[in-house]
């Protein structure tokens, strides 16, 4: 499978496109060294997804090869879909992208699997709402070595942060 090189690649990062369109991913960085993002973007990101994943834009396969880490491969086609959606909105080729689409795919992944945080998100017809806590906590959390968010850091940072939200709503009505 030969591949060719893109020449919009920054940060280190080195792209090339396969013949069959799927694009490599080369990172000069671990996983857990991605920089945090804006609530605000990964907000923005996750709207672009749904609107992606709406419009059925599913997007090319892609691995990312992190140096001296994990290979992920994004061939499902609702991360290759995601992915497209940030790759589109702000670029992949950036390490802060790149932290915002892996923090998107993170994010996703903790809601399946972790039941405890339903009180953290609503589902209407219009889409999900998240709750500012877990915004905030996706977009400055630390991933692991495997790109996912630790469940027990995460909780346990949600529990500081609503419970320290809840203090200080009770010390404006009572002052």
């Amino acid at each position: 499978m030969p591949f060719t090189s893109r020449s919009d690649a920054q940060d280190g990062i080195q792209i090339a496109v396969s013949s069959e369109g799927a694009l490599h991913y080369a990172i000069p960085c671990r996983p857990e060294s991605l920089p945090p993002v804006s609530p605000h973007a990964l907000s923005l990101a996750w709207d672009a997804a749904r609107a992606a994943a709406a419009a059925e834009a599913w997007g090319p396969h892609r691995t990312l090869v992190f140096r001296d880490g994990p290979v992920l491969v994004l061939a499902d086609a609702d991360a290759a879909c995601w992915a497209e959606a940030v790759d589109r909105a702000v670029g992949l080729e950036s390490l802060s992208g790149l932290a915002l689409c892996l923090r998107l795919l993170a994010l996703v992944e903790l809601l399946a699997r972790a039941r405890w945080m339903s009180g953290l998100f609503a589902i209407a017809a219009d889409g999900i709402e998240l709750h500012p806590a877990l915004l905030s906590a996706a977009a400055t959390e630390a991933l692991d070595a495997a790109a996912r968010f630790d469940e027990s850091g995460m909780k346990r940072l949600l529990s500081n942060r609503i419970a320290g939200a809840g203090e200080a709503a009770a010390e404006t009505t009572s002052g």
